[in-house]
């Protein structure tokens, strides 16, 4: 099997492709890296395959915020440049001027 490379990257903001929920990618998995229990819960007929990047997200939609693990078949850019309001992102991403996140460092000298 060939390496895959992700097409979405740590900071990058996305929006499900059938869910309304976005979110920001703080971790990727290069395949499917969660639990076999967790995949058969997921409806056989929208269950996605392993071979490929799966996102670990801050999300969140109307209600809330929470944390997601989405394959990449089911991701999209979301290109609105709107805030999320996830309270961990502060914890780990500053936003820039620009509207983008980026990765806050260890340190700063």
């Amino acid at each position: 099997m060939k390496a895959l490379t992700a097409k979405f990257g740590i900071g990058q903001v996305v929006r499900h492709r059938k869910y309304p929920f976005r979110g920001l990618i703080y971790d990727v998995d290069p395949v499917f890296a969660n639990t076999e229990e967790w995949w058969l819960s997921i409806p056989e007929d929208v269950r996605p395959i392993k071979e490929q990047p799966f996102y670990h997200l801050f999300a969140e939609n109307g209600e809330t915020e929470y944390i997601a693990y989405v394959s990449e078949q089911n991701l999209l850019p979301d290109e609105s440049g709107e805030p999320l309001r996830h309270p961990q992102i502060g914890d780990s991403f500053e936003r820039t001027a620009g509207g983008a996140y980026r990765a806050k460092t260890a340190a700063r000298n």
